[in-house]
């Protein structure tokens, strides 16, 4: 794989907005995200320079955004990672709230073209890798959720290491569709 994993910066709004609106009219789109390309397309420019600032590697530290960057400089994917801590007492965006210090990887998107080649197995290596080395208190867990029936995201996400912890969650709006929930514990 000749694609470089990064953390975006500030200034990559742009870059930024086509990749979040270039998932968004992916075929499964509306299996991964809780958005749709109507509503983000609309957006001002201003949400997308605070969003991007927000996950840059300046941003904080509560949000980190990895890319997939090709060697002619086009993004063909990228992981959104949140900090979730107990004794943050915000809780979170979606799911249940955090119980034990962890990460929750969202926003996950591979362009088509890309796909197969090590690109969302690099992401994914750079995403969780980041969640082990965060400060004290250390990060028990990594997690995410997958939609009941988006196949192709939960089959990566086993052979990747994830299992499914038994927790569920219904669909925001779609009160019968269920998002399944997936850890990684940290390694012992």
């Amino acid at each position: 794989m000749d694609h470089a994993i990064r953390t975006l910066r500030a200034d990559e709004w742009e870059k930024a907005r086509e990749l979040r609106l270039a998932a968004l009219q992916d075929p499964v789109a509306h299996l991964a995200f809780l958005e749709t390309y109507e509503d983000a397309v609309g957006r001002p420019d201003g949400f997308w320079q605070e969003r991007t600032a927000g996950a840059a590697e300046t941003g904080g530290g509560r949000v980190r955004q990895f890319v997939a960057e090709a060697p002619d400089g086009r993004w063909v994917g990228t992981v959104t990672v949140l900090v979730e801590r107990p004794s943050d007492g915000d809780g979170v965006g979606f799911g249940e709230a955090a119980t034990v210090d962890q990460t929750h990887l969202v926003g996950v998107f591979v362009r088509p073209e890309a796909r197969g080649a090590g690109v969302i197995d690099a992401l994914f290596r750079a995403a969780v890798e980041w969640s082990w080395t965060l400060p004290e208190p250390e990060i028990r867990r990594v997690r995410l959720y997958v939609h009941e029936d988006n196949a192709r995201a939960a089959a990566f996400y086993r052979r990747f290491g994830f299992v499914p912890s038994g927790e569920k969650v219904p669909v925001p709006g779609r009160e019968t569709e269920w998002e399944l929930e997936y850890v990684l514990p940290r390694p012992a």
